[in-house]
C-alpha cells in the first residue's frame, strides 16, 4: 500500500485518538483501543515507511498515548465487568465470521455423525466404544438411560468436567493436532470441531435408536446446551487467531496474527465462566433425571437465551456502537 493511501485511510483513527488525548476525562476504553490500533499502525509504518514522516508521526503519538494512559494509571472500579460487558462481546463480533464458519463446521460434523450411524450399526461403536455402547444399552434396558450421570460423586465430576471442558476450549484456540501436541493451525481447530461434532451426532443416534431420544435431549442439554455452544465459540476464537495469519489484509504477518491472537484470547477468557458453570450442571443438576420437564426446560431454554444474547445480541450491539 502506498504510504498516502495509508495515510488517508488511517488518518480518522488519528485524528480521534488525539482528540482523546485532549479531553480531560477521556472514556477509558475507547482511549485502550485506540492505543492498540495506534500500535498496529505504528508497526506498519515502521514496517514499509521506515524512517519516514508517517513513522515518526505516529510514534510521537504513541509516545503521547502511553503517557497518559500509564502515568497515573488508576484501576477504576468495574473493570472486570467491562471485561465481560464490553471487551468480549467486542471480541466475538470482530469474529463474527470466524464464528460462523465454526458453527457451520460443527453442525455438519455432528449430522454427518448421525447419518454414518444411521447407515452402519459399527460407527457408533467405532466413536463412542464398546464398553460405553454396551453401558447405555444396559441402562436402557433398566429403565435408566442416563445413569451414567450419577455414578460419581458430585465434587470429583464438576472438578473432573470442568478441567476437561477448560483444557478442550484452550485446544481448540490452539489448533493441537490429534496426532501430535503441536499447533495445527486452522486444520487443528477444525479437526476438534469435526471430531466433537460427530460425537455428538453418534451419541444422539445411539439413544434416538432406543427409543429415548425425549430423555436424552431433556437430559444432556441441561448442561449441553452451554457445553456445546461454548466448544463452538472457542472453535471459532481459533479460526480467528489462525486465519488472520493465513489471511493477514494490509497487515504484516505477525502483526496480524497478534490481533487475531488478542480477539481469540478474549473471547477464551471470557468463556471460561461458561464451561464451569456448565460443569457444575452437569455434575449436580443434570444426575437428578426425575426432575419434571418443566424444570429441565427452564434451564435449557435460559441456557438458549443466554447463549443467543450474550455472544449474538450483545455483539451486535457492541459491534454497531463501535463503528457508529
Amino acid at each position: 500500500m502506498r504510504e498516502a493511501v495509508f495515510v488517508r485511510r488511517r488518518a480518522p483513527a488519528w485524528h480521534a485518538l488525539e482528540a482523546l488525548l485532549e479531553d480531560p476525562r477521556p472514556d477509558p476504553d475507547a482511549l485502550a483501543d485506540a492505543y492498540v490500533r495506534l500500535g498496529d499502525d505504528l508497526a506498519y509504518a515502521k514496517t514499509f515507511y521506515a524512517g519516514s514522516a508517517t513513522a515518526a508521526f505516529l510514534n510521537d503519538l504513541s509516545a503521547l498515548a502511553h503517557a497518559r494512559i500509564y502515568r497515573n494509571r488508576r484501576e477504576e472500579r468495574g473493570r472486570l465487568a467491562r471485561f465481560w460487558t464490553h471487551e468480549v462481546p467486542l471480541a466475538v463480533w470482530e469474529s463474527r465470521r470466524a464464528l460462523a464458519a465454526s458453527l457451520a463446521l460443527f453442525l455438519g460434523a455432528v449430522f454427518v455423525g448421525v447419518v454414518s450411524s444411521a447407515g452402519d450399526a459399527g460407527f457408533v461403536r467405532l466413536i463412542l466404544g464398546d464398553g460405553y455402547v454396551n453401558m447405555s444399552t444396559a441402562n436402557v434396558e433398566a429403565g435408566d438411560p442416563m445413569r451414567v450421570y450419577k455414578e460419581a460423586r458430585e465434587v470429583d465430576m464438576v472438578l473432573g468436567i470442568a478441567f476437561n471442558n477448560v483444557r478442550v476450549s484452550f485446544l481448540a484456540f490452539a489448533g493441537i493436532l490429534p496426532v501430535a501436541p503441536v499447533p495445527g493451525g486452522s486444520l487443528g481447530t477444525g479437526w476438534l470441531l469435526v471430531a466433537n461434532g460427530i460425537m455428538v451426532g453418534a451419541f444422539a443416534h445411539l439413544f434416538a435408536a432406543q427409543g429415548v431420544m425425549g430423555e436424552w435431549f431433556r437430559v444432556v442439554f441441561i448442561h449441553g446446551m452451554l457445553e456445546l455452544s461454548a466448544i463452538v465459540v472457542a472453535g471459532g476464537a481459533g479460526l480467528t487467531m489462525w486465519n488472520a495469519l493465513l489471511s493477514p489484509g494490509t497487515y504484516p504477518r505477525l502483526v496480524a496474527l497478534r490481533r487475531g491472537a488478542s480477539r481469540g484470547l478474549k473471547i477464551i477468557v471470557g468463556l471460561v465462566p461458561v464451561f464451569l458453570f456448565a460443569a457444575l450442571l452437569e455434575g449436580v443438576v443434570t444426575r437428578r433425571t426425575e426432575m419434571p420437564l418443566w424444570a429441565s426446560l427452564v434451564i435449557i431454554l435460559g441456557s438458549l437465551a443466554f447463549v443467543v444474547g450474550y455472544f449474538v445480541v450483545l455483539p451486535v450491539r457492541r459491534g454497531r456502537a463501535a463503528h457508529a
